[in-house]
């Protein structure tokens, strides 16, 4: 079952991070998350149950609306107003695939392709690209659409989201925000902004293959449901067969059919998420980014993802003994997150003695 809103924020991060399993210092929750172990036993069961042909589908559907609605009280909207999938690329092709031609979309340097690749598919946009830092003041008449991630992949700098907002409102042009490196950890605007997509596997610690999507009704409604199936129907399992065409009424008309065993780990993945609570895993996250960057001798920061310039093989090395971290965009990528400890941020830090390079002057945000 899942909880109620009262009971979040009612679980302490040491209890929440007891959940977790790994044996190893796992900073690489950029790449993707850890399960708790409530999630990967729920994952092992629906596969038992499938290999012993017991799996059922009302089983399976509950762990999509329970999904559905704990993702919606994290970051604040009703689940009518989320839809569901399996990749960020898909629900931004919905969105490109919505703009009319000659429309301008303002895009950052750099930001992760899943997020940019669907509108520069389509070349009757204008797609521009300025520096995270000048997002806000590039939004200008003409303007469309913002589409930016919150917090970037390679680097965790933070979008100056607040500032976007208003200029977006300024000039008529509608935002679309991807969180999947920051849902989880990080409090949004999602309230405020047109649209917000979200992979799952990361900061969200489910499986790999969910995604939400979720947005104002307005801005909802005038997405094309090109990719319709049974799964958007407005009665489900009345859904699967013939004419006419009988969508949902919400979010869900662009659903698409879950890859259910993904979703049976997200339900309880999102449930330990709310329990403990997004403003007390920020902080957590928060402190031993802090941590990190102290013990290396780097300045402050407001993420919970650091980017270092190493020597070569740095990354090997830390694997070699326990620390599993990423190499993005040539620099060193670590990601703090619920599962991590004090003593996975110090065996990391004691490794990379002397691995870092100019890092008072060459760090990432």
């Amino acid at each position: 079952m899942g909880i109620s809103s009262a009971s979040a924020g009612t679980l302490p991060v040491s209890t929440a991070r007891a959940e977790f399993t790994a044996k190893v210092a796992y900073l690489d929750t950029a790449t993707y998350g850890l399960p708790p172990r409530a999630a990967h036993e729920a994952v092992l069961a629906a596969e038992s149950d499938r290999a012993a042909g017991l799996m059922t589908t009302d089983v399976l559907d509950e762990a999509v609306g329970r999904s559905r609605a704990a993702f919606g009280r994290l970051v604040g909207l009703p689940p009518e107003r989320i839809a569901i999938g399996p990749q960020v690329s898909y629900f931004v092709g919905l969105v490109a695939a919505s703009l009319p031609a000659g429309t301008t979309v303002l895009v950052a340097d750099g930001d992760f392709t899943s997020l940019l690749f669907p509108f520069l598919a389509r070349p009757e946009l204008v797609v521009r690209s300025v520096p995270l830092e000048r997002i806000a003041e590039s939004v200008e008449a003409g303007v469309g659409l913002v589409a930016v991630s919150a917090v970037q992949s390679a680097d965790g700098r933070i979008a100056p989201m607040e500032a976007l907002i208003g200029a977006a409102r300024a000039h008529g042009a509608r935002v679309l925000l991807d969180a999947t490196q920051a849902a989880g950890w990080l409090p949004l605007p999602a309230d405020r902004v047109d649209l917000l997509v979200c992979g799952g596997y990361k900061w969200l610690l489910g499986p790999r293959g969910t995604c939400f999507l979720a947005g104002t009704p307005q801005a909802l409604a005038e997405l094309p449901a090109i990719g319709a199936g049974w799964y958007a129907g407005a009665e489900i399992w009345d859904s699967v067969y013939g004419a006419p065409l009988r969508l949902a009424d919400d979010g869900r008309r662009l659903d698409l059919s879950p890859a259910w065993q993904s979703w049976v780990g997200q339900a309880p993945a999102l449930e330990l998420l709310e329990r403990v609570g997004v403003e007390a895993v920020h902080a957590h996250d928060l402190a031993m980014a802090a941590r990190f960057r102290e013990g290396l001798g780097l300045g402050p920061g407001d993420s919970a993802i650091v980017s270092v310039p190493v020597t070569e093989s740095t990354a090997q090395v830390l694997r070699e003994h326990g620390v599993i971290a990423s190499v993005r965009a040539g620099r060193l990528r670590c990601a703090f997150h619920l599962s991590t400890s004090r003593d996975d941020v110090d065996r990391a830090v004691d490794l990379l003695a002397g691995r870092v390079i100019d890092a008072g002057r060459n760090e990432g945000a």
